[in-house]
This record gives structure tokens, C-alpha cells and sequence, in this order.
């Protein structure tokens, strides 16, 4: 509707202006065709010596011997009555006065009495002259005005506006239509993505389609991104859930198997201890998994340097004794696109891990990775270590969880297997290698560009 308001508004417009323009110069055209009859008049016009008016014996038009044919021709005298053309005797039109030599003027319409007794009206020129020829050798002024009924232009201005408006009419509804059928075919891709949201939420399809316009990637991947992100992180909590009843279901099997056997008090004890552990251990294991799971869709920039340094200081106190120095290589323009706490799992696992098996030396790189067209930027992110390292047919299991590199080093060998969680939760890939700067173990971790 605003576009078909638009388009008669435009039309509406476009018609007054080539109105005006026609009007203005078919009056311009009729001050022309006036000025060049009173030019003719002033040629062929003479004066006798007592300064009467010899009058040309053809005129410039034979309307002006015929009265009330609508042309008339008038020369005012300053001390001498006008002489009036043969057309205008009959009609009463407007009384002539003198122009200064030189000057002219055009006016109209004017109303007149046409020699029938019905009011008229007429465009008026009219211009001064001077007279040098007379028996004192004395130059008179005179003025010529000549004047022609307004039925013929406004006939041409008629005829002009019943085309114009016609053929703007027709144009105008083929436009309109014309404009129905761009803007229904150009909206029919909106309508398409409108459909397949309504099938995706009948749960019909379970996901956008990729045939789109290239303007409407930007939303239907959103969407599609938001669905999957929405189904993973079902997923991961249904999983959680199953995985911790299924964790529980041991210690919980192993309390009843031994209060039926009825055990001594103080090997109850001592199971019930172990088994309290055994179950604590599980439920923060899960709850942390749960936490740092979870591709956060357009989050804001996360900065790097400021979370690793806090995470670095707390194991420079914890791994004292060592006395491991932490190098940083980090871009400032490369940035975590996601919730923080992801970041703070990511980079303390790692560091952790490195700080734990480094001799001296751990290095933490953060680079921005590859960016495309209207998408975020990549991010690459490696921690480096001098510690022994990792041989490449162990790097498979070391990724499995509650699988620790050494048995003999505290720790519960789920740490790494929550950065994995977190890196697929974010469509990145982690590998695991050896370092050539430090000569440990490195570990890179690649997350794509995102939406």
C-alpha cells in the first residue's frame, strides 16, 4: 500500500509538473505569435502630418479585418483617440494606455464583452514605440497592443490535459500492476522462509533449507544455527542427566550390597566414605561438564589476555616449587566469541596440564584466525610446554575421560576431555602435538569463523 501511494503521489506530481510546463509554454508561444503581429503593425503602420494614423492596407492576419474574429489590434496615441482594428469594432475590450518606448507587457487573461454579448476573455501584448517624423521634427510616442481571445490556447491546454491524464492513468494501473508482480516475486522468497519456519516448528523438518536468496542467508543460517544449538544443548542435558544416573547406579548398588550383607560398622564407615567420594567426584564432574558445555550464539567479544593472566597467577602460587615461567604470544585483536566461563575452562585445563608437566617453560598463543564476508573472525589458541610430552599413540586415550597420563600425578584425568567437550561444542578441532619451540607438548585448538 505504501509503495502504491508512493507511485500515484510520483504520477500525481509528474502530471501537474508537465501541466504547468505545457501551460506556460503555450502562453509564451502566444506572446510570441502577439509580438509578432504588433512587430508587423509597426513596420507597415504610417502617420500623416497632423499625426493621424495610416493604417497598413492588408494586415498582418485577415482576422483583423473581420469583427469579433478574437483577434484584435489596437494603437494608443497620447493626445489622439486609439485606432481600433475592423475586428475590434463590436466587442468591448480593455481600454489601451501608453507604454514608454521600448517597454513591453503581456497580460491574461483579461476579460472582455465578445460582440454577441457574452463575456470572454483575451491575452493582451502590448509595447511602446517612438514616432521621429512629424511637421515639428518632433519624436511622439505610440503604443501597439494586440490581443487575441484565450478559446484557442485554452482549447490546445484541453485537449493536452485529456491525453495527459488519460495516458497517465494507463500508465499509472500498468505500473501498479507491474509493481504487484515485482513485489509479490520479490517477497516470495520471505513467504518461503515463513513456510519452512512453520513446518520446523511443527517439528515437520528439522531444519532450514539452504536454497535462499544470498540476502537472506544471514537468517536462515541464524536460524538454522540457533535450532541446532537449541537440539545440542537438549541433548548434552538429556546426557548429562543419563550419565549420572549411570555413574550413581554403582556406589548406590555397592551401599546396598554391603548394609545387606550387614558389614561391621567400621568397614561401613570406610565404604560409605569411599563410596561418598566416589560419588561427590561424579556429581562435580557432570555439573562441570553441564556448566562449560554449550555454543553460545552471538555472544559478545570476549578478550583473552585478561583471563589468562588471572588463571597464570593463581598456578604461578600453586606450582611455586617449580618455579615454571608463562610466556604469552597473544594477538591484541583476537577475541573468544562466547561465554566466558568456556574460555576460563578452556585456557585453565590447558594451563593447568601444562603447568603441571613443564620444567620451567609454558607458552600461551592466541591469534585471530581467518575471517570471511559478514562473519566473525576464527580464533587460534595453542599452549606450549618443555615438559616430556606425549607420545602421538597415546594422544587418543590421554582425550578419553577419567584417563590420566600418569597415574602417579594427582588428578581425576577429566580435564582435558571437558576442553574437547567445549572445543565440538563450538565446531572447532583440537590437536595434540609435539612442540617444536618448547620441545613438550603442544595443544592447538582451532574454532571457526562464526555467524
Amino acid at each position: 500500500m505504501a509503495a502504491s501511494l508512493g507511485l500515484i503521489a510520483f504520477l500525481a506530481l509528474a502530471g501537474y509538473a508537465l501541466d504547468r510546463a505545457f501551460v506556460d509554454t503555450a502562453e509564451t508561444n502566444q506572446r510570441q505569435r502577439l509580438e509578432s503581429f504588433a512587430l508587423a503593425y509597426a513596420a507597415d503602420t504610417d502617420f500623416d502630418i497632423a499625426g493621424g494614423i495610416i493604417a497598413p492596407d492588408l494586415p498582418p492576419d485577415p482576422r483583423f479585418d473581420r469583427p469579433g474574429s478574437g483577434l484584435y489590434a489596437a494603437i494608443a496615441l497620447a493626445d489622439a483617440p486609439a485606432w481600433t482594428s475592423m475586428s475590434a469594432q463590436g466587442p468591448r475590450l480593455p481600454e489601451p494606455s501608453m507604454l514608454a518606448p521600448g517597454e513591453t507587457s503581456f497580460d491574461g487573461p483579461l476579460p472582455i464583452v465578445q460582440i454577441n454579448g457574452e463575456a470572454g476573455q483575451v491575452y493582451r501584448y502590448g509595447k511602446g514605440f517612438v514616432w521621429p517624423e512629424r511637421s515639428t521634427a518632433a519624436e511622439f510616442p505610440y503604443t501597439i497592443y494586440v490581443m487575441e481571445d484565450t478559446r484557442q490556447v485554452q482549447a490546445q491546454i484541453t485537449v493536452f490535459r485529456r491525453a495527459l491524464w488519460g495516458y497517465m492513468s494507463i500508465g499509472g494501473a500498468v505500473l501498479l500492476l507491474l509493481q504487484l508482480v515485482v513485489l509479490r516475486w520479490s517477497l516470495w522468497p520471505l513467504r518461503r522462509v515463513i513456510a519452512e519456519l512453520k513446518r520446523v516448528q511443527r517439528g515437520v523438518a528439522l531444519r532450514m533449507s539452504e536454497r535462499h536468496p544470498r540476502e537472506l542467508e544471514p537468517l536462515t543460517d541464524s536460524i538454522n544455527a540457533f535450532i541446532e544449538s537449541e537440539r545440542e544443548n537438549l541433548d548434552r542435558q538429556r546426557n548429562t542427566l543419563a550419565d549420572l544416573a549411570h555413574s550413581l547406579k554403582t556406589p548406590l548398588a555397592v551401599l546396598r550390597t554391603r548394609l545387606d550383607d550387614g558389614a561391621p560398622a567400621g568397614e561401613l564407615r570406610e565404604e560409605l566414605d569411599i563410596q561418598l567420594r566416589r560419588m561427590n567426584g561424579l556429581v562435580s564432574y557432570q555439573l562441570a561438564r553441564a556448566a562449560s558445555g554449550g555454543h553460545t550464539l552471538f555472544a559478545a567479544p570476549v578478550e583473552i589476555e585478561a583471563h589468562a593472566e588471572q588463571i597464570v597467577r593463581g598456578l604461578e602460587k600453586i606450582y611455586s616449587s617449580k618455579g615454571v615461567i608463562c610466556e604469552f604470544d597473544i594477538d591484541p585483536q583476537a577475541r573468544f566469541h562466547g561465554e566466558s566461563g568456556d574460555l576460563q575452562e578452556l585456557l585453565g585445563n590447558l594451563l593447568e596440564n601444562a603447568f603441571k608437566w613443564a620444567r620451567r617453560r609454558v607458552l600461551l598463543t592466541a591469534h585471530r584466525g581467518p575471517a570471511t564476508t559478514n562473519r566473525r573472525p576464527g580464533l587460534m589458541l595453542a599452549v606450549d610446554d618443555d615438559g616430556p610430552g606425549i607420545a602421538p599413540e597415546n594422544v587418543a586415550q590421554l582425550l578419553q575421560r577419567g584417563v590420566r597420563g600418569d597415574e602417579r600425578v594427582q588428578g581425576h584425568g577429566i580435564g582435558l576431555a571437558i576442553v574437547q567437550d567445549i572445543v565440538h561444542g563450538y565446531r572447532g578441532e583440537m590437536e595434540v602435538s609435539s612442540s617444536a619451540e618448547l620441545g613438550g607438548a603442544r595443544f592447538e585448538i582451532k574454532l571457526p569463523p562464526g555467524l
